[in-house]
């Protein structure tokens, strides 16, 4: 399985390379600027976020077709907070945090408590949450002003600061390639060589200097950015070593054997929607800081975003498999898909024929690897 992982892993960054290949050729080398790739992952760490919690959805043999409008929702909550009710921006925080974790909890419950099937559930959520929002925001835009709300989605760290990620990236990396290594050694599992394990840390270090060096040369590293890749480093750990990540692929790989060991499925299953609630919020927050607004369409069609994201990377709609930084990567794909082809003045209608063809060869492609 996680030999299948990697080469998963290493095939979806030579497609990404692809495509920014392609797009490069056809924008006369605009594409691969300083400052359309510094875009880039602002655009795409909103999809990734919500990618990250509908990973563990996913792995959990569930699906959520609300998180778009869910997102666009808190976003929207969160403007009224703060501009409507002159809240301040922690406050504001914790409220829109808060409602979208009660939000989980109540399409969890009915899907764990109630057994109505997850996509049913959600298709509701999906409609209840775009009519909230039109209510809410009185099909208004509501504008953000300049300040610490709007900073979320628009502020960028100093060079010096983007240079120190460098380090922390590199341990953290180095330290998990280690401690990956020391854990097959122990138990005597199969891995590669050393040159081999030598070479990923090379890679690894190349990747994140060359990301940080490209940040940089246009005004530093995306505060989303550095949203997205903490919280993708802490769910990754969630679900690498924890109990609750374990239960959660044990449910999805096969609820009733996982129910029969102890686990309590039902408990897993409403903390999963918890949590996704919790990143739409977050997501949400930073959509509507990015746009400076909260408009009544925001979040629409970002749900499939996130699925695609998570199947490019990996997670299979069977459950039981998924990977959170496959998911954040396959995020990266599906917004170079966006951008590349806006700004190569596609036709909408073929960007959408394109983004189908992609979603369903991801899913063909997951269903002919658990054939084999």
């Amino acid at each position: 399985m996680s030999k299948n992982l990697n080469l998963r892993m290493y095939a979806m960054v030579l497609a990404l390379v692809c495509v920014w290949v392609i797009f490069t050729l056809l924008t006369s080398g605009t594409f691969l600027s300083t400052r359309n790739l510094s875009n880039l992952s602002r655009q795409a760490a909103v999809t990734a976020i919500l990618a990250v919690g509908m990973t563990l959805v996913i792995v959990s043999a569930n699906i959520d077709l609300s998180v778009g409008y869910g997102a666009g929702l808190l976003g929207a909550i969160a403007a009224i907070v703060h501009v409507w009710w002159g809240q301040p921006i922690l406050v504001t925080l914790f409220i829109v945090i808060c409602i979208g974790i009660l939000m989980g909890l109540m399409q969890g419950y009915l899907v764990a408590y109630q057994r109505i099937p997850a996509f049913i559930v959600t298709l509701g959520g999906f409609l209840a949450y775009r009519g909230l929002m039109l209510a809410f925001t009185k099909g208004e835009t509501i504008l953000l002003p300049d300040n610490w709300l709007k900073a979320i989605g628009n502020a960028y760290l100093s060079p010096m600061l983007g240079w120190a990620l460098i380090v922390v990236g590199l341990s953290i990396s180095g330290y998990r390639f280690y401690r990956q290594r020391v854990g097959r050694l122990q138990y005597g599992t199969e891995q590669a060589s050393l040159l081999m394990f030598l070479l990923k840390i090379v890679g690894m270090s190349v990747l994140i200097i060359a990301f940080i060096a490209v940040m940089n040369a246009h005004k530093g590293v995306p505060f989303p950015v550095c949203i997205l890749f903490g919280l993708a480093f802490v769910f990754h750990f969630i679900a690498s070593h924890t109990r609750f990540g374990r239960y959660v692929y044990a449910v999805g790989g096969n609820a009733e054997a996982a129910y029969l060991s102890g686990v309590n499925v039902r408990g897993i299953t409403l903390r999963v929607f918890a949590t996704m609630g919790a990143l739409m919020a977050i997501a949400g927050v930073v959509m509507t800081a990015r746009v400076g607004s909260a408009s009544p369409e925001a979040g629409r069609l970002l749900e499939l975003d996130a699925i695609a994201a998570c199947v490019i990377g990996g997670a299979s709609l069977m459950g039981g498999r998924g990977s959170i930084f496959g998911a954040v990567l396959g995020a990266f794909v599906m917004e170079s898909l966006n951008n590349g082809m806006s700004m190569a003045n596609m036709d909408a209608s073929w960007q959408d024929i394109i983004k189908g063809v992609v979603l369903v060869a991801a899913v063909g492609f997951d269903m002919a690897s658990r054939r084999r």
